[in-house]
């Protein structure tokens, strides 16, 4: 070994010893967190991290183009690995060198290295030009973080070109004509130096190569760019089940419940936060952040990995925590108002490129202060008063449950002869503008000759809106009345109108045991008309109708095409598309227990979604969901447009179809 290679050795000890003292201390914190089973499939998790980190389908998305320039970067930068340590080894050892390898593999892999340098270079280019010029709003732009990476990725790939363009000026690469941006340096910027410039050029590039890759490497763990140690075992861990639920709490003495610091989040909750690359997609799609409220899923990410990193290091050595996580004004703080901005509508997940799960953790927060400091918004006293006494949301008398029942003929379900039990829900229940959405079903159900029947008085709360806004324990109570009801009774199959009381059934009470068939309305009719056992004419003149995707019905349970379906049958065609539809529908504002709450601040979510399907000038606008049918019709009544504009459940599109057959 020469001098320059035992120098080179002992910068790289150095280096390799420091990564590893800051990769320890950042990912032993991750430890503080709590437990959490990630099992399922082997097979299924592999193939996660090959489809989305290494064919980079986490980045392309149609609706993010620029996506494209980071997987481009991520491929060459796969390329670069092995060049890179060939360079590392050989800066020890210099016998380890691809130059040694027969002409035809040498030369093949200086085309490679040349020609994937040379993207990346441009790749990083453009970002720079983008985030200095042409920067989305969503996307923190002018990052010092961000331009210190993409600084050392150029430097690197200059100092490649310029290395390899003094040996090809010297003529001792052999390789010269199969490196032509290599080549195109040598001529433009070497040309004419003597060998003994280009030889002190070729070392000053080499150890500024050698510098800048150790200095890369040990940033990393520093920067939002420690996703790239990350982002694999993250996407390896993501949840499978598709719906994030909220695990079940045990109501003991003693117990704390929720989230008040961050150690009370689990391992991979913590894992997510290193993991962001902060793009800002999460921010985009986020219907708070739109509307211009306190609510940046992207920060509060960015808020909990700052907390871990100042009061990890205490927390580990058994200290108090300094930088509360709830209520602060600084940085690695999350404000209160932040927390009950959040409808739940799972856009940010949904887009998120790693799967990271950020409005989980707001609901986790939710928990800490409702159950454990009784702090929330005043206008819920009275909502969590009613359901815990009446199990509904206005405090209504439970007897009057089944009023609606007085103009269409309906049966009590009744154990082992009743088919299915049609759950109405609060809103189908007690709300005059969704009760005509309940009777639309009744007529469908009854026209179709199945067997159906409802609980009637005794019928509870689903608990929905409780559990989203953090109050657990009577969510509790209430799931375990409901699923005792329904396994005394023998329910099998549950039919249900509103995708809120969709979603607990199926999913939610899942935790409590409860194995049955959940289906919604707008699947169960597609599924009539579809064995003939309904018959419509399509011939419903609605206008242009336009179709507002659920976000409890779509992102959280892939329900796209049954309403669209149904609605092409009943009016003769399908209905228009807003921009924003299917996975990226935006949010109609009531989700996440916030019906029950006040926008104070910022634009109505639902105003905002309303204008978005006025651009498509309808006449009529279909929802699915009772909650989106209060937020649409108060929408157009704000903008004056309740005149010209209706808004119709899928069911009583059908039902008006039903009567012209």
């Amino acid at each position: 070994m020469s001098l320059s290679n035992w120098i080179f050795l002992i910068i790289f000890i150095i280096a390799i010893t420091f990564f590893a003292w800051s990769f320890r201390k950042r990912f032993r914190l991750l430890a503080l967190g709590k437990a959490e089973n990630r099992s399922g499939s082997v097979l299924k998790r592999c193939w996660n991290v090959v489809m989305y980190p290494f064919l980079q389908r986490c980045a392309i998305n149609p609706a993010y183009r620029f996506g494209i320039n980071h997987a481009i970067l991520f491929w060459c930068f796969m390329v670069l690995l092995i060049s890179n340590a060939e360079f590392l080894l050989k800066g020890i050892f210099s016998a380890i060198d691809f130059a040694r390898l027969p002409n035809g593999a040498y030369f093949t892999l200086s085309l490679i290295f040349d020609i994937v340098s040379i993207l990346a270079l441009l790749a990083v280019i453009l970002a720079v030009v983008r985030r200095l010029f042409f920067a989305p709003r969503y996307l923190p732009a002018r990052s010092k973080d961000a331009f210190v990476i993409l600084s050392m990725i150029a430097a690197l790939m200059l100092a490649f070109f310029f290395m390899n363009g003094a040996e090809i000026g010297q003529g001792i690469e052999r390789a010269s004509t199969y490196m032509p941006i290599s080549g195109f340096f040598a001529s433009a910027f070497m040309n004419g130096a003597s060998k003994t410039t280009l030889e002190i050029l070729a070392a000053i590039f080499w150890w500024i190569h050698a510098i800048v890759l150790l200095s890369f490497l040990n940033y990393l763990p520093y920067s939002k760019h420690m996703h790239i140690l990350t982002s694999i075992p993250n996407v390896y861990l993501r949840n499978l089940d598709g719906v994030s639920l909220q695990p079940r709490e045990e109501f003991k003495k003693g117990n704390a419940y929720g989230v008040g610091q961050v150690n009370q989040f689990t391992s991979k909750n913590l894992m997510d936060s290193y993991s962001c690359t902060e793009c800002g997609r999460c921010s985009d799609m986020c219907p708070a952040n739109a509307t211009q409220k306190h609510l940046n899923p992207r920060v509060v990410i960015h808020d909990i990995k700052v907390n871990l990193l100042k009061n990890g290091p205490d927390l580990v050595a058994g200290k108090q925590a300094t930088l509360p996580l709830i209520g602060g004004k600084k940085e690695g703080s999350i404000e209160e108002e932040v927390l009950w901005d959040c409808t739940t509508c799972g856009a940010c997940t949904a887009v998120c490129p790693v799967f990271i799960e950020q409005y989980p953790r707001i609901l986790d927060i939710r928990r800490h202060l409702v159950q454990m400091e009784s702090r929330f918004p005043e206008e819920l006293l009275n909502f969590f008063e009613n359901m815990e006494s009446r199990s509904n949301p206005w405090g209504i008398a439970p007897t009057d449950r089944a009023k609606w029942t007085t103009t269409v003929q309906t049966k009590p379900f009744e154990i082992n002869e009743t088919e299915y039990l049609f759950y109405v829900g609060c809103f189908g229940s007690f709300d005059a503008r969704s009760k005509q959405i309940t009777l639309a079903n009744a007529r469908i159900f009854n026209a179709a000759g199945i067997s159906w029947g409802i609980l009637g008085k005794d019928e509870l709360c689903c608990g929905d809106s409780l559990r989203r806004l953090g109050n657990e324990f009577i969510f509790d109570t209430m799931a375990q009345k409901n699923v005792k009801m329904f396994k005394d009774k023998g329910v099998k199959k549950i039919i249900t109108q509103c995708p809120h009381c969709y979603t607990t059934l199926k999913n939610d009470y899942r935790q409590y045991g409860l194995e049955v068939e959940v289906i919604h309305h707008t699947e169960l009719i597609d599924q009539l008309i579809k064995s003939g056992k309904l018959k419509i004419d399509g011939k419903v003149d609605l206008g242009k109708v336009v179709f507002h995707d659920a976000c409890y019905l779509g992102r959280y349970n892939q329900i796209y095409d049954a309403p669209r379906k149904t609605v092409a049958l009943a009016t003769g065609k399908s209905p228009v598309e807003m921009e924003r539809n299917h996975e990226r529908s935006f949010c109609c504002g009531a989700g996440g227990g916030r019906m029950w709450l006040e926008e104070k601040v910022g634009k109505g979510i639902n105003i905002e979604r309303v204008e978005q399907a006025l651009t498509k000038e309808p006449q009529t606008i279909c929802v699915s969901c009772p909650y989106c049918m209060t937020m649409f019709e108060d929408g157009l009544k704000t903008k004056k447009m309740e005149d010209k504009v209706q808004v119709l459940d899928v069911a009583e599109i059908v039902n008006r179809a039903m009567k012209q057959s």
